[in-house]
């Protein structure tokens, strides 16, 4: 960090006069920060808000406002869905990658169905009806998605259920969540400073005890009288540290608000935090799953390398981490007919041809190449299975001519984003702060740093080197809950 911005801890004793007071301060307005101070004002603390932005929402605004929710919440039932806490868990320590928090993701599972209930409370609009084909967004307002559960392996690992809860909203849901979530607060007591960048914390005697913040070119000094709450975001908008801890992801697409800038995340390791998961990401790859379902999606050299039909963002992990987004969907024209318009976000096959052997030789892939990969597929398509990957009977059947193929790396535009469309992925971090599962952010001995709290994409939550849609805004919200109850209730 430049001395210019420093980011080291400021001594309480070398602050001429603290210009605020409360006894909760809470850093970042996304849904994380909501759901802190709605917890933390229950609780009876004052509570006051730091926004760089003019206004709340973050990232969680622009997002598709899927939530993770299950255990068998009220519309999973009214779908006609059984589900159980114990199922939810091994689904998620399974999908979230290797290392993937044992007690947070235990934690969440069982308090799924509360959840649920207490962002109902709070004026959360959820639709008691299921979209079941694979996609990012539904293009209605149903209520409930699958979200890879009855896929391979996922499915023999739990009993499958649809997860995804979307809220309830014309296009992406994240605006809405966030507009509920703020009129939730503002009904509150607690203090909203928007345009107001917080720039490093103060200590004393070994304690957080507040922090420095610019608005409007001034400085300002805020003390927090039992606890400071991280909820900054992650960091995919910065540059520097993208390339210092997740280089994989450097040149991409960034699915964020723009103000991703891990200042949170190093602030707190001035004043020795921990830090978790740095390296991972999600990778929100540039293609429609109704198409790569129907079809295949192989790598440059035209081999598949994952069942269609797990969640696309898993799909779209393997393909950067494994393949550098070097990746084509290959289906026929019934596969891409088969997909409604509304559907297919304008993407339309990049080569056309009447036989594999002319568009290996139009995509520049080895000769064979995708006649060994789609004669294989075909031979086993015909007798429902896939003994290579697995896809789902649901989605077999043998391709025939004409042939198709999607090159991924040159992007799509969902409709929400208007003409702006993504390249081959957009991408977002997911490692951050080491944290208890009532929000204490570890020092490197795993010890709480007295009056730090973090949650959402600050903090290294429930994911390791995996991710569903609906764990971030799941994540954020119920873990920003007990950060906001464990800080409201510190000494």
């Amino acid at each position: 960090m430049s001395a210019r911005n420093p980011v080291a801890p400021l001594e309480a004793g070398d602050v001429e006069h603290f210009d605020h007071g409360t006894d909760v301060l809470i850093v970042g307005y996304g849904c994380a920060g909501a759901a802190a101070a709605l917890e933390a004002t229950a609780a009876g603390a004052e509570v006051v808000i730091l926004e760089k932005a003019s206004g709340g929402g973050g990232s969680s605004a622009l997002s598709g406002g899927e939530m993770y929710l299950g255990g068998g919440t009220e519309i999973q039932r009214a779908c006609g869905f059984e589900d159980t806490a114990q199922d939810m868990e091994a689904f998620l320590l399974a999908a979230l990658g290797p290392d993937a928090d044992k007690e947070k993701v235990g934690l969440y599972s069982r308090a799924s169905v509360d959840h649920h209930r207490w962002l109902v409370d709070h004026g959360v609009p959820f639709k008691p009806s299921l979209w079941s084909s694979p996609t990012w967004v539904p293009p209605t307002d149903d209520g409930l998605m699958w979200m890879g559960e009855n896929s391979y392996p996922f499915a023999e690992l739990a009993k499958p259920a649809p997860r995804g809860h979307r809220v309830t909203s014309d296009g992406f849901g994240g605006k809405v969540l966030m507009q509920k979530l703020t009129e939730a607060v503002a009904a509150t007591d607690a203090a909203v400073h928007t345009d107001t960048y917080a720039t490093r914390l103060i200590v004393e005697g070994g304690r957080v005890v507040g922090v420095v913040a610019r608005q409007y070119g001034k400085t300002y000094a805020y003390r927090a009288r039992r606890g400071v709450v991280l909820t900054t975001g992650g960091f995919a908008d910065n540059a520097e540290m993208v390339a210092q801890h997740a280089p994989q992801l450097v040149g991409l697409g960034v699915n964020s608000d723009g103000g991703d800038d891990g200042r949170g995340i190093v602030m707190a390791q001035a004043v020795g935090a921990a830090v978790k998961h740095m390296s991972a990401g999600q990778v929100g790859i540039s293609l429609i799953p109704g198409m790569m379902v129907r079809g295949m999606i192989v790598n440059s050299v035209g081999q598949r390398f994952i069942n269609e039909d797990v969640y696309p963002g898993l799909v779209g992990q393997a393909a950067l981490y494994r393949h550098g987004l070097k990746v084509w969907v290959i289906l026929d024209e019934q596969a891409y007919e088969e997909v409604p318009v509304d559907e297919r976000w304008g993407v339309q096959p990049h080569f056309v041809a009447e036989t594999l052997e002319d568009l290996e030789q139009q995509i520049g892939m080895p000769p064979g190449a995708l006649v060994t990969t789609v004669g294989e597929y075909n031979r086993h398509a015909a007798e429902g299975e896939d003994p290579y990957f697995h896809k789902s009977a649901t989605w077999l059947r043998p391709l025939q001519s004409p042939f198709a193929a999607i090159d991924v790396q040159r992007g799509i535009a969902p409709p929400e984003y208007g003409e702006a469309g993504r390249g081959g992925a957009e991408v977002f971090t997911i490692g951050g702060l080491c944290t208890t599962v009532d929000g204490h952010v570890l020092d490197l001995d795993g010890d709480p740093i007295p009056g730090l709290y973090g949650a959402g994409r600050a903090t290294s939550g429930l994911h390791s080197w995996g991710y569903i849609s609906g764990t971030s805004l799941g994540d954020g919200t119920f873990f920003g809950r007990r950060a906001g109850v464990a800080a409201a209730g510190a000494d």
